[in-house]
């Protein structure tokens, strides 16, 4: 895999090549090298920490479609065992970008959906970008009546930058393929938990995002629109996509705030996208923290506390004295 670097890692990136220039000269004879190195690598953190703790919502929206950046299946590889995927959605063919399948986490047998985008150019062809059409929507609400029959708790991953807007897509029920999920997946009788992982756009995310816990890893977004479509709508003119972003509030802080997402996980210093092993061991805790609860849960219990969370995302709560 090309490390790719975002304008901000610059610094960082610099400084790295340099470390490698010298431990290329540290033949452990020469104390100077060794110290010189110790200095480096300590500069390094530093400004990692420095860089990676102010970022603004736009550098975050660039970190979480950060090519490297874990992808779908990389997270089954990392987190699950014996993952079979399943196809089609009866009706019209399968849809690539939304992979659907069983697996296990820890021994417990779930089910997985999600989307997945591609890494080379032949990857992204045939993923669509990461943009899923009717029948994966489809396909992802037959397998998910199919953990609902099995009583197999449910997670879902989202990174999309929304649903394929395309003719056909609209001709075969886009939104009727959406809505259809979002009414289904509000009393599905199994537990749901859903994970932000990337990019989470519009009503292509939020088909696959009605869950009992909602996790966000930490360099992710979630958005009803991205900032880019939100610039061109409100200023006709994309190139204030950073603008719309710290107006949008899209990120996992933001949303954690608002109680629109449950839980924060935390990415390895420098994103994802610099250590996929670790960022896999902390979905992996996150989900294992999660499940547990939700599977001991009555089923009439789980769904009203479902229908609770949703109805209460954005409703005004009043101080005391009568104000909104």
């Amino acid at each position: 895999m090309i490390l790719q670097y975002l304008d901000f890692e610059r610094p960082i990136v610099d400084l790295e090549n340099r470390l490698e220039q010298l431990k290329r000269l540290d033949d452990g004879t020469d104390k100077s090298v060794k110290e010189e190195v110790g200095k480096l690598e300590r500069k390094i953190g530093k400004i990692r920490k420095e860089v990676f703790s102010n970022l603004t919502r736009w550098q975050i929206t660039q970190l979480a479609r950060h090519p490297n950046r874990p992808y779908l299946l990389d997270y089954v590889n990392l987190c699950f065992k014996n993952f079979i995927e399943l196809h089609g959605d009866r009706a019209f063919r399968d849809d690539p970008p939304l992979v659907c399948g069983f697996a296990e986490l820890d021994g417990q047998r779930v089910v997985l959906i999600g989307q997945q985008k591609g890494r080379n150019t032949n990857e992204k062809i045939q993923r669509n970008f990461g943009m899923a059409n009717p029948e994966g929507y489809r396909k992802a609400l037959r397998i998910m009546k199919m953990a609902e029959k099995f009583r197999l708790p449910v997670i879902t991953f989202i990174d999309t930058p929304g649903a394929f807007p395309g003719i056909g897509a609209e001709e075969r029920g886009q939104s009727e393929a959406i809505a259809r999920n979002l009414l289904e997946m509000s009393h599905l009788k199994t537990p749901i938990v859903v994970a932000v992982i990337g990019e989470g756009g519009s009503g292509g995310a939020l088909a696959i995002g009605v869950g009992d816990e909602i996790l966000m890893m930490e360099y992710s977004v979630y958005s009803v629109i991205s900032p880019e479509g939100c610039a061109s709508i409100l200023w006709r003119d994309t190139a204030k996509a950073e603008v719309a972003a710290e107006m949008m509030k899209i990120t996992a802080p933001d949303l954690k705030k608002f109680g629109v997402i449950d839980r924060i996980i935390p990415e390895p210093l420098g994103g994802a996208h610099r250590d996929h092993k670790a960022a896999g061991d902390a979905l992996k805790a996150a989900l294992l923290e999660a499940l547990p609860p939700l599977l001991s849960m009555p089923i009439p219990q789980l769904l009203e506390r479902r229908y609770r969370k949703f109805r209460e995302m954005g409703a005004m709560k009043r101080k005391a004295g009568g104000a909104a």
